[in-house]
């Protein structure tokens, strides 16, 4: 049955997936996404039933950040610089092994939170060089007339992961509590990230262009001063990491679970799932979305959405609730993170499409790391309720201030097409 006019203009375009080589890397990008949801929760609760401290669990964001702030720029140079196919191979066999690392540790009982910071350590530095290159790729795997489209398609698949991923593992670890049900969850993602693996090893090669600067400090200069030339991308990235790093509570879900609802490990996968839930629902409805002019004001409307969710979310004591409230903050997030990656595509030229996302996967990958530093160490000293609620509002302020300082971010308006 053919879509009406009026769905066209609301639900995503699924038009991208008529590129073979595109289809291919999405389905293998899928199957990686949703085993990674294991891990993502697997560590967190391990960490928390080792140590019995937020605090430990924070300092897994620390773990996560410094790697995500360094290689990633890193990455992203070498992308520019070399066969983006052999940098992206590369990089996820690393994420593949510190998996396995994590599954061998379990099994034999030798892990402790040490191991634990030192496998996401090495993991996070994988992840970091290879998704500033996968998103470099993007405009050569579709062609520039559905990148937009494709981009979309991106965030709403892993984001549907993120929903799908994070409910198996809580039922996982409430039907084989303890180290069994640890185990299986790494055993199942290092299983299901092969597939990804294998996507990229049949992409075709992807060598640098011609004119490209080889990589090295200088090409990371160059691409720094062109952010600074940028100011509408820098006031961009700003936002993003007053939302990430203030307001994510994601490092507060275990001791949350904990506390609050009994212990009950669906009620943690529930968590970890309610922000991609609402991301989700508002990317299979995201066809409006390209046709906003005042993106800069859209932008700053979506992250003060997001924290006033949840800042509400932590006022609440029913799970059902919580998820609610932490879906409509997914929501603004997909909003939000669209209209940042439109502005980007926007502002960026191809030759520095990979260092630009480089810092962008800093930003977008790490400050959530850095948030969950910031709700750990929090929540130690002031109680989980006011490290949630009190970041949720601080965001709301941070933007508005950030609205009046930067008014040109307000201001910004999509550009018209020259036809």
């Amino acid at each position: 049955m053919t879509a009406t006019p009026l769905a066209r203009r609301f639900l995503i375009d699924l038009t991208p997936l008529r590129h073979a080589t595109y289809r291919r890397v999405f389905v293998g990008n899928a199957f990686g996404f949703f085993g990674a949801q294991f891990t993502a929760v697997a560590v967190p609760v391990q960490m928390y039933a080792l140590t019995k401290s937020s605090l430990w669990v924070g300092l897994l964001g620390l773990a996560g950040f410094v790697p995500m702030l360094v290689f990633s720029i890193w990455g992203g140079a070498y992308a520019d610089a070399m066969d983006r196919r052999r940098l992206l191979l590369t990089s996820s066999v690393i994420v593949w092994l510190a998996t396995l690392f994590l599954f061998v540790s379990t099994v034999t009982g030798l892990v402790n939170p040490v191991l634990l910071l030192v496998a996401l350590f090495v993991q996070t530095t994988g992840f970091a060089v290879s998704t500033p290159t996968r998103q470099s790729i993007l405009p050569r795997l579709v062609g520039e007339e559905d990148l937009a489209s494709a981009t979309t398609l991106n965030f709403t698949m892993m984001n549907a992961m993120i929903v799908f991923g994070p409910l198996a593992a809580g039922m996982l670890l409430a039907l084989a509590p303890g180290r069994g049900g640890l185990t299986f969850a790494y055993l199942f993602d290092a299983l299901l990230f092969t597939a990804s693996l294998w996507a990229t090893y049949r992409l075709p090669q992807l060598p640098a262009h011609d004119s490209a600067a080889p990589a090295g400090w200088r090409s990371i200069v160059d691409g720094f001063g062109f952010l600074m030339r940028t100011p509408i991308l820098l006031a961009s990235f700003a936002v993003d990491l007053v939302a990430m790093v203030i307001a994510l509570p994601r490092a507060l879900f275990p001791q949350l679970g904990a506390e609050r609802f009994g212990g009950d490990g669906a009620a943690v996968g529930w968590l970890y799932a309610a922000i991609a839930i609402g991301t989700v629902a508002a990317g299979l409805t995201s066809g409006w979305i390209s046709r906003v002019r005042r993106q800069g004001l859209a932008l700053l409307v979506a992250v003060a959405g997001w924290g006033a969710a949840v800042a509400a979310a932590g006022f609440v004591r029913h799970l059902w609730l919580v998820v609610l409230l932490l879906a409509v903050g997914g929501v603004f997030d997909l909003v939000s993170s669209v209209y940042r990656n439109i502005i980007m595509l926007e502002a960026c030229p191809d030759e520095l499409r990979g260092r630009v996302q480089g810092v962008r996967t800093a930003v977008v990958v790490g400050g959530p790391r850095l948030g969950d530093l910031r709700a750990g160490a929090t929540a130690a000293a002031f109680g989980v309720t006011s490290a949630w609620v009190g970041g949720g509002v601080a965001c709301v302020l941070l933007v508005v201030t950030l609205a009046m300082v930067v008014p040109s971010l307000v201001r910004y308006t999509k550009p018209r097409t020259v036809g």
